[in-house]
């Protein structure tokens, strides 16, 4: 608990709080304009669903100028009685602290698991301070399957627009899936459940002056609970609404960041990942339901020039370690127009694993080789779009399934290669 010690206003928090049955953690940076709603919802929703226990809610700020901290300070439930809770006073506590170390959002979850095994509590969540459609009954969904039902994990599952995380539904979603053989839909959500044991398991690792201080901790926390053989399931917590981004403007700088993540827990957890096969659907709770979602703007004119400029500029690159095929294919699709362009499963997933492999090899630089895949990218999520563009969400999340299919159909291929 040494960064905990060196901060003293944390230490005498400690002390006069004792111990606690679940803490709610808010990591943040600059979140004044939208984090009173969220301190509002969880109050709520820790009254409503857990009125019996003792119930911290930390806020984790990275040193925000814009009065973060003061506003998580100064929020709070006026009228319980307007939100249909009975009148009382709940066994709350609430701080906002400065975390410290290598700047950013791991950092920030650092001092969220430090406090919550000072306190031993036993079921936490965190969720993230730009929510707009957080409610309290994200809280119940988060943290009662720890609390009640034993898990040690739960990851969200959301309803989002069909071109709305496109890095998670092209990548993420479906190499998480095949690695590790289990159908987490949202292994980057940002807002989790976890019990107070997985907390102590995330302390215990060297990772904190690593990309996972900085900006791996979801896709870590995630894996490393499905690596290590903890309780893992979903809550369906309807929509998740956030500032979007186009999938056609420059994600280049988070793209990078998440599949470097990735690949390295793929380094990290080769014992594990190896030895599966097929994929378990793990339990979902919630009632689920269709949500009004916000439009996603999609450029397809300029996602095809940058994957057209891609393959003339990186050409070079993508042949020392991409096969002959694939390559043979990027010039040929690079020259098509409109809906006659498409990047078929098959080519992606061939062509992320053996990104995996020259990464695996040290073929190129990291981050040389990775950001190279931007334009790769680009191209799949417009072939997807021109191909979804009629299709409901239902549709979507079976187009979804044929690629995870895709990925552990060709896992033994990676497998080989990477001896």
């Amino acid at each position: 608990m040494e960064e905990i010690a060196l901060r003293k206003e944390v230490q005498d928090w400690l002390e006069l709080v004792g111990t606690a049955d679940i803490l709610v953690g808010i990591p943040s940076f600059n979140n004044a304009r939208t984090i009173g709603h969220v301190v509002r919802a969880v109050q709520a929703g820790l009254a409503k669903y857990f009125p019996d226990c003792k119930a911290v809610l930390v806020n984790s700020d990275g040193g925000s100028a814009d009065g973060t901290r003061d506003v998580v300070e100064n929020a709070a439930i006026d009228d319980f009685y307007q939100i249909l809770i009975p009148q009382r006073v709940p066994s709350f506590f609430k701080t906002a602290t400065l975390y410290r170390g290598v700047p950013g959002k791991g950092s920030a979850f650092r001092t969220i698991f430090e406090i919550a095994e000072a306190l031993q509590v036993k079921a936490c969540a965190v969720v993230d301070s730009d929510l707009r459609s957080i409610t309290p009954e994200w809280i119940e969904l988060l943290l009662k399957p720890v609390y009640e039902g034993g898990f040690d994990y739960v990851a969200p599952q959301y309803k989002r627009h069909k071109y709305d995380g496109t890095i998670t539904n092209s990548i993420i979603y479906p190499l998480t899936r095949a690695l590790y053989g289990r159908s987490v839909r949202q292994p980057i959500g940002g807002d989790f459940g976890f019990s107070g044991r997985l907390a102590s398991h995330y302390l215990s690792k060297d990772v904190w002056e690593s990309d996972v201080a900085r900006f791996g901790i979801d896709i870590w926390m995630t894996t490393t609970a499905l690596a290590g053989n903890f309780r893992v399931c979903q809550a369906f917590l309807g929509a998740k609404i956030h500032d979007a981004k186009d999938p056609g403007a420059d994600l280049s700088a988070m793209l990078y960041q998440v599949v470097s993540a990735t690949f390295d827990l793929m380094e990290t957890y080769y014992e594990s990942w190896s030895n599966i096969t097929g994929t378990t659907q793990i339990p979902t709770f919630g009632f689920e339901y269709a949500v009004g979602l916000e439009p996603v703007a999609v450029n397809l004119e300029r996602m095809m020039e940058r994957f057209s400029l891609g393959v003339h500029e990186l050409l070079d690159i993508w042949r020392t370690f991409l096969p002959q095929e694939t390559i043979d294919f990027l010039c040929e699709a690079s020259q098509r127009k409109g809906d006659d362009f498409r990047f078929p499963d098959e080519v992606w997933v061939e062509t992320i694993y053996h990104f995996a492999l020259a990464q695996h090899n040290r073929t190129l630089g990291k981050e040389h080789l990775l950001k190279s895949l931007t334009p790769l990218y680009i191209g799949k999520v417009a072939s997807f779009v021109m191909e979804m563009r009629d299709s409901s969400s239902e549709e979507v999340e079976e187009r979804l399934d044929r690629l995870c299919r895709e990925f552990e159909k060709q896992k033994p291929l990676l497998l080989e290669k990477w001896a």
